[in-house]
């Protein structure tokens, strides 16, 4: 039969490092780009306020 298959024998959090660490490098890219555009939505509004 099939003998190169074999179980998983490592812990399941190494098999899952590669998807945790693309999770979290686009949960940090998500978060730089909310915080620009407050950065930037913020400018704005305290250019009115001068005027």
């Amino acid at each position: 039969m099939a003998k190169g298959q074999q179980p998983a024998t490592g812990p399941w959090i190494l098999e899952a490092m590669p998807l945790l660490a693309v999770v979290l490098m686009a949960a940090h890219v998500l978060a730089l780009v909310y915080w620009m555009y407050r950065l930037a939505t913020d400018k704005q509004s305290q250019k009115k306020k001068l005027h």
